[in-house]
């Protein structure tokens, strides 16, 4: 119940549904109940008629009296047969509006909950998807929204017409003899506490079997979204088995719930059916010995298959409703996180308030004296980006950036270079606030009060290009849903993006296919730099943004970078040395924390890791390789 009450909490404004379906519940109730007193006044009259006319022995002199009653009787039984055809005119009709109304409320349903699961997920931060499988959290949608559809619109249909039957049963067989409303009374608890018996061990072994099916929704998802990777590993018949093995686990689990529903039903069918023998048997009886007609006889047995059929529908709703339990659990689960305690705490960037060369503000490790100069000439202004002291690790983990400090200027362009795994792609989630620091401060000039605002303001080119299916002037629009064509194509071309484009049958409005599966990396990756550009925002990342690229579309594309980074503050992570040696300054990276600061020219001849990527050029194959592995650096 509490279940069904947090349902219609979420669908409240379905209740004019609610309340449509449960009216046309109780016509279609009273048009049920009705037919049992038809059919027992028709079998009164045609009894009587019967025994009238065996009374009359066939005499002469009452020849046209039984002609009489017969024609009456003739005309009373066509009168309760057109009785018949109406109230079942009015329960097909009734009931066919009532089940439209609840397809139309189970569709409208299944768009609330599933808006408000994907509204939910849009609002969890970050680290809820780090530690979640893609294809589990999509097969959980699907499973769990179904099962509580296709329970609310069966619980809407059938609930008022099982209530007010039993109801009416109830009363109407104590009127007539109130045994019969006792052992009507003692069969629905009874059967109502064997089904609660067996609903508890049910539900359990169907959340189990919901874990595992979960488990290989998510790997297939994995596995069909990585099906080069598979192929190319021969890790097909791996794949299979063990997605094999999850389904043949719920074959056990199911085997072992249907043997004991079963168990369970076949107790509950023998104590129905017994009890049931007495309301028959009293039934009979008390017509042999006159107490009922033939017609309350008729009455009364049809009555007691009406309430049979509440009874034995619990089986089936029960059924229903453990699944939407069971599945709803799942649903709610994630509904009930909290993005903020999920999220694990820490500040986020906020705006820029002063400049870091103030007093007490934290001073870059290893800074050079040009370096240092230049930050006081720039002291007058607060920089476009300043972390200040910045510690942060994920989740229970030790700090991946420990003590992390330094300014960059409005049109600055820094390069962040360092080992792998060493937090310079990390750099880039603190800025556009994915994390939360442990410790220490992120400024950032306009950042506005929230993080949409801060994100409007950071384009990014990630390392992989992550397209969307759909067209490819979709893709490059995907930040500025309203640009215009001209603007799309537009940055198309300064990104490279419209030579290959144009041979393409449809253009800009060809489909690309899931995360963009129809393209080459190059392709990708100057769409997504194309995406970049129209954005236009004035803080730009580059994360190893042309990595994918062959020397021919590394040229182009990189033409429009220079074009998209003049005046704009950009970060430039992990990218070829020809590109750092252009940047204003190079900060580098070891252990997490920063070890130098400086312009190119200072750095090549400090002797730390940027001079050692220099001299990685003019070394040996051997130490090429080594030095490459220990670097994301392409040289």
């Amino acid at each position: 119940m509490t279940v069904l009450i947090r349902i219609l909490k979420f669908t409240r404004t379905l209740a004019p549904y609610y309340a449509g379906i449960m009216l046309a519940a109780v016509v279609v109730t009273a048009a049920g109940l009705a037919v049992p007193f038809i059919t027992g006044r028709a079998t009164d009259v045609i009894s009587s008629a019967v025994g009238a006319a065996s009374a009359a022995g066939g005499a002469a002199s009452g020849a046209d009296s039984a002609s009489g009653g017969v024609q009456t009787t003739i005309a009373s039984v066509i009168l309760l047969a057109v009785a018949l055809l109406a109230v079942s005119l009015i329960e097909a009709g009734v009931g066919n509006i009532g089940g439209y109304w609840g397809d139309v409320m189970s569709a409208k349903m299944r768009t609330i909950l599933s808006t408000r699961y994907f509204e939910q997920l849009l609002a969890l931060p970050q680290r809820y998807y780090d530690n979640e499988l893609t294809g589990t959290i999509v097969a959980r949608l699907n499973r769990s929204i179904s099962e509580i559809t296709n329970f609310m619109k069966s619980f809407s249909n059938m609930f008022v017409t099982l209530i007010l039957t039993t109801i009416a049963v109830l009363a109407i067989s104590a009127w007539y003899y109130w045994p019969l409303a006792v052992l009507l009374a003692i069969a629905y608890p009874v059967y109502l506490w064997l089904t609660a018996l067996t609903s508890r061990r049910w539900q359990r072994l169907e959340g189990d079997k919901n874990v595992h099916v979960d488990v290989a929704s998510g790997r297939f998802a994995e596995v069909v979204g990585q099906m080069r990777v598979v192929k190319s590993f021969v890790s097909e018949r791996r794949e299979l088995d063990a997605f094999d093995s999850r389904f043949r686990a719920t074959e056990s689990l199911t085997a072992e719930q249907s043997r004991h529903w079963h168990r369970m039903d076949a107790l509950r069918q023998g104590v129905l059916h017994a009890i049931f023998f007495g309301l028959y048997a009293i039934i009979f009886v008390r017509t042999v010995l006159g107490f009922f007609s033939l017609g309350e006889m008729v009455m009364l047995v049809q009555l007691m298959a009406m309430a049979r059929q509440p009874v034995t529908s619990l089986s089936w709703v029960v059924d229903t409703a453990q699944r939407a339990i069971a599945g709803s659990k799942s649903y709610f689960e994630v509904m009930d996180l909290d993005p903020a305690a999920v999220d694990g705490g820490g500040s986020r960037p906020t705006e820029a308030d002063a400049p870091s060369g103030a007093p007490g503000a934290p001073r870059a490790p290893r800074a050079s004296a040009a370096a240092a100069s230049a930050a006081a000439d720039a002291g007058a202004a607060p920089p476009a980006i300043s972390f200040q002291g910045v510690h942060f690790g994920y989740d229970d983990d030790a700090d991946v950036l420990s003590d992390v400090s330094f300014d960059i200027a409005p049109g600055e362009r820094v390069a962040f270079v360092g080992e792998s795994g060493g937090g310079k792609t990390t750099l880039t989630n603190l800025l556009m606030g994915l994390y939360g620091v442990r410790s220490g401060a992120i400024r950032v000039a306009g950042a506005g009060a929230d993080l949409d605002a801060l994100r409007h303001r950071i384009g990014v080119v990630f390392q992989e290009p992550a397209l969307f299916s759909g067209t490819v002037a979709e893709n490059i629009a995907y930040g500025r849903p309203d640009a215009t064509r001209e603007e799309i194509e537009e940055a198309a071309r300064r990104a490279a993006v419209d030579g290959f484009v144009q041979k393409f049958e449809r253009g800009y409005d060809t489909l690309i296919g899931e995360r963009g599966v129809k393209l080459s990396g190059g392709q990708k990756q100057r769409i997504a730099v194309a995406r970049a550009m129209l954005k236009d925002a004035p803080i730009l990342v580059l994360d190893e943004a042309t990595s994918a690229l062959d020397t021919k579309s590394e040229r182009l594309v990189q033409a429009g970078l220079e074009a998209l980074m003049a005046g704009r503050t950009t970060l430039i992570i992990a990218h070829r040395l020809s590109t750092i040696a252009e940047v204003d300054r190079i900060v580098t990276l070891r252990d997490g924390r920063i070890d130098e600061i400086g312009t190119p020219a200072e750095l090549a001849v400090s002797g730390g890791i940027y001079a050692e990527l220099l001299a990685l050029q003019a070394s040996p194959a051997a130490s090429r390789r080594k030095l490459m592995r220990e670097f994301d650096v392409i040289g």
